[in-house]
């Protein structure tokens, strides 16, 4: 005689504004251990501020349950006035392969009227085949590139236009113009020239902020381009977390002159063995100077959307 098949769990999907503290805590350790099998958070840093800084406008939260057992979490950010929804998902890495993934994505689709953005960290096979079966196409593709510090490729001595200085960033005092120049610098690119002051003070508020490595370059006074640096101790890796230059001073070499001397403090201050960056593969000028640099392609995020 044999036992009488285990009834499945029913699955249901939660849609909310807002995710409680505790909450917050069970799906950030999902993360953490779908990234330990992956390689890879597939929730991006603004998300994973999202998901534990309280409300935020545009931002929604749908977790995916099993029982009484969260299975899945997804994100879907409705900021940009033209672009579709952006979204991001994930599913515990133990519950892989039952259809959970599908369920979110169709319930993205759903929650945002069949305009849809959905980013694939990594490049998977598996979020490959997710985003087909969701009738979704490539959009952008979003390069890593590393190279080893110092390296063979040697480090460049920052060449600073005439009349530019250099200096480091003071929290509160330089907030606001940063953020004006910011704004200015990416202004073609809503996912980084839309941070505001919360944004930044997130960022301020994490383990690895460090005003040494973030560096100013001023003309008069007036903050005229950037480079933000970060550290990723437990991985040893140096990043290259923005550069910008305030469109005024775009083609003077500035950008050249704060990526070598953001580099420099990383290998030689921070002594990091190996540098990061990400650039999208269309930005063909860009991928070209850190190419001549010595990066190099390690891994690529893919972003598909919906054709309508």
């Amino acid at each position: 005689m044999t036992d009488p098949a285990k009834p499945v769990a029913p699955r249901r999907i939660e849609t909310l504004d807002e995710v409680p503290p505790d909450t917050a805590h069970v799906v950030l350790e999902l993360i953490e251990r779908a990234a330990a099998e992956d390689g890879q958070s597939a929730v991006s840093e603004q998300g994973r501020l999202n998901l534990r800084g309280g409300r935020r406008p545009g931002i929604r939260h749908l977790l995916l349950y099993v029982g009484e057992q969260l299975t899945g979490y997804a994100q879907l950010e409705e900021s940009d006035p033209v672009e579709a929804p952006a979204a991001e998902l994930v599913i515990d890495s133990g519950a892989r392969g039952r259809g959970h993934g599908r369920a979110l994505g169709h319930a993205l689709l759903d929650l945002s009227g069949k305009r849809l953005r959905l980013w694939a960290h990594g490049g998977h096979a598996a979020a490959r085949h997710l985003a087909a079966q969701l009738g979704l196409a490539l959009f952008r593709e979003l390069r890593q590139m590393r190279r080893p510090l110092p390296g063979e490729t040697p480090l460049p001595e920052p060449v600073l236009p005439e009349g530019v200085t250099l200096r480091t960033f003071r929290p509160g005092e330089d907030d606001a113009q940063w953020l004006a120049v910011n704004a200015a610098a990416f202004a073609h690119h809503p996912e980084q020239g839309s941070l505001t002051q919360r944004d930044l003070d997130d960022r301020k508020a994490e383990t690895w902020f460090d005003p040494a490595g973030f560096f100013l370059a001023e003309r008069g006074g007036r903050i005229v381009g950037f480079h933000w640096t970060k550290v990723h101790a437990a991985e040893e890796l140096g990043e290259v977390y923005v550069v910008g230059v305030a469109p005024e001073e775009q083609g003077s070499g500035l950008g050249k002159a704060l990526t070598a001397a953001g580099l420099r403090h990383l290998a030689y201050e921070r002594k990091m063995p190996t540098a990061m960056l990400y650039v999208d593969a269309d930005n063909i000028a860009a991928v070209t100077v850190y190419e001549r640099l010595g990066f190099t392609t390690h891994e690529v995020d893919l972003m598909y959307r919906t054709e309508t």
